[in-house]
């Protein structure tokens, strides 16, 4: 039963995987890197800079012409029938004989066009009239008009003479790129933030790990100490009892730490955008930021938020609004087009294409549009796009303030840090000289293992706080980081 905690303690060392020579052993400048290039939110928001782009020069197609082909073919089931002449030719001249002579009047062109378009096909132009009925009510038959079959070709080109409001709006989608490149620029600070969070998780769980092995390093070498005491009873059951029950309390610590440092992996290899089962692992020693903290934290006090990507974002979203309204005004001013159209057109009663005679005809159109009245909709949606401008400069004020107050929450953290890693530090060398005195004593039989026992308990907890004070201080150093806008290549 004594032998039980150390039979434990060789199957677990038996069991634990070592280190495989594929293994990528990866720095932090390397992890952001990989991530930078492989990570998928990165990745989804290239493309959308892409996307944006594109619709930036399709817009500017609009400034050419729209240039279109149609055909059509129609077939007359049932011709269109006219009338000349009145509907009672017994009337009176005064009245219906003057109507009837302005009738003419008005279809004398349109006869002549007709007869026109009969002798291009070389085809005679025949006006049937039926006799005159006697009596009252006699009126004209009526006469068919056109061909079965009709044929037309066209091909027309339009295009924007002046339209300010169309050039505003091409102004208005430079502005949406750049919104979209800032939010690009701030999904690679987030993805940066998220890394060094990941790593430095990494290297505090090995941290932890490392304290913990030793703990059960010394617990195991106080057990068989006591054991060989309690064997020449110089030792009571009870030190034993409390050496077995502090070896067996520190095996379950460490297998924890090592599991926090296998989900610590994961996390980094998913931000970094790597397969999970690939064997990755991180260099250095979270003791080594420990350097740096005072120079850190003198660079940290400069909080300009110039950089920071979401007062950018807000300021490109106010400069859209700007425009929005600009170019919605701009909805008041007169549009000058051009368009031009070229027709082919044929007639046939008789379905044989050798013999139609296509007839050519085009037109060229200048238009200008006024804007006169709209029924108020342009007044109201420049007022409502007003209100909307002045919810962006209340949302942006609310931005900047939450800001600093993160700013300063991340310097006090840092200090906090700092000030902790100081004070663990003195008493971290108390704690070694204290627990090395200790357990001397202890070997000699001058002390007891309850006192050896809690001078290893305070040399773990001021283990961990040191190595607890450096993370904070890192963490904290890279959220700053990302609120002031830096970013991984400007560090470098």
């Amino acid at each position: 039963m004594l032998l039980l905690p150390l039979q434990a303690w060789a199957q677990y060392q038996e069991a634990r995987p070592e280190q495989a020579d594929s293994t990528l052993v990866l720095s932090l400048d390397d992890a952001l890197k990989i991530a930078l290039s492989e990570n998928t939110s990165i990745k989804v928001a290239d493309l959308e800079i892409k996307r944006q782009k594109y619709a930036q020069k399709g817009a500017y197609g609009a400034l050419f012409p729209q240039i279109s082909a149609t055909g059509m073919y129609s077939y007359a089931i049932k011709k269109q029938k006219v009338f000349f002449g009145s509907d009672d030719d017994s009337q009176g001249s005064s009245s219906g004989g003057g109507m009837s002579s302005m009738m003419e009047g008005l279809m004398d062109p349109i006869m002549y066009y007709i007869q026109q378009l009969y002798e291009a096909t070389n085809t005679p132009f025949v006006v049937y009239v039926a006799p005159e009925k006697e009596g009252p009510g006699s009126s004209s038959e009526p006469i068919e008009m056109g061909r079965r079959n009709q044929v037309q070709l066209s091909v027309s080109a339009a295009m924007p003479l002046v339209n300010v409001q169309l050039w505003e709006s091409l102004r208005l989608t430079k502005d949406q790129v750049e919104l979209t490149i800032e939010k690009a620029r701030e999904s690679r600070l987030s993805t940066v933030t998220a890394v060094k969070q990941a790593y430095f998780a990494v290297l505090m769980a090995k941290a932890s790990y490392n304290v913990y092995n030793a703990v059960l390093e010394n617990a195991a070498h106080n057990l068989k100490l006591t054991e060989s005491r309690y064997n020449v009873q110089k030792a009571s059951a009870m030190d034993l009892a409390r050496a077995q029950s502090s070896f067996a309390a520190a095996i379950p610590n460490l297998y924890n730490a090592e599991n926090a440092i296998r989900l610590g992996l994961w996390q980094l290899k998913a931000v970094m955008g790597v397969a999970l089962d690939t064997p990755v692992d991180v260099e250095g020693k979270l003791l080594d930021y420990a350097e740096t903290m005072f120079s850190d934290l003198a660079e940290g006090e400069d909080s300009n938020l110039e950089r920071n990507s979401q007062l950018r974002q807000l300021a490109t979203q106010a400069e859209i609004l700007a425009r929005q309204i600009r170019m919605q005004q701009y909805a008041y001013l007169p549009t000058l087009n051009l368009s031009l159209t070229y027709n082919y057109y044929t007639q046939s009663d008789k379905f044989n294409l050798s013999q139609w005679k296509w007839l050519p005809s085009s037109t060229a159109v200048v238009t200008l549009s006024i804007p006169i009245f709209s029924g108020g909709q342009r007044y109201h949606t420049i007022k409502q796009t007003r209100v909307q401008a002045d919810e962006l400069q209340l949302q942006r004020e609310n931005t900047e303030r939450q800001l600093r107050i993160s700013i300063r929450q991340n310097l006090n953290t840092m200090e906090t840090a700092m000030k902790t890693y100081d004070a663990a530090s003195e008493a971290l060398k108390s704690a070694e000289k204290a627990y090395d005195i200790a357990s001397k004593s202890y070997e000699v039989g001058k002390t007891t293992f309850t006192d050896l026992n809690n001078t290893e308990l305070t040399l773990t907890q001021t283990r961990l706080q040191s190595a607890q004070a450096v993370y904070n201080f890192i963490v904290a150093k890279a959220t700053l980081e990302q609120t002031l806008g830096y970013d991984f290549t400007q560090e470098k």
